[in-house]
């Protein structure tokens, strides 16, 4: 008899926008539909980012425009998007649909 797992597949490290959207999403702990600099670190811990902490505290920097905490519009999220292309080597591109 075989022993199956169930697997939480990784993203890789090139998608869209609206995927690497999706994926940030399952990390919003209270369903707020923003994200604080914790929720950004555990996303990015389960890539298995070294020194997460350290990343998710200068993305939110990068991010975060009016300085509550937060990632929620549309802008922070394309500097969040700009930062993980540049500080963590993900491939992010808009879909031609």
């Amino acid at each position: 008899m075989a022993i199956m797992r169930c697997i939480d597949v990784q993203p890789s490290n090139e998608m869209t926008v609206d995927e690497f959207k999706a994926w940030l999403r399952r990390f919003d702990a209270d369903h707020d539909g923003r994200i604080n600099q914790e929720e950004l670190k555990e996303a990015l811990h389960s890539l298995r980012v070294r020194f997460g902490w350290w990343k998710a505290r200068q993305g939110m920097k990068e991010a975060d425009c009016n300085h509550d905490g937060q990632i929620a519009n549309a802008k922070e999220i394309e500097k969040l998007v700009n930062y993980a292309q540049k500080r963590l080597h993900m491939k992010i591109y808009q879909s031609d649909w």
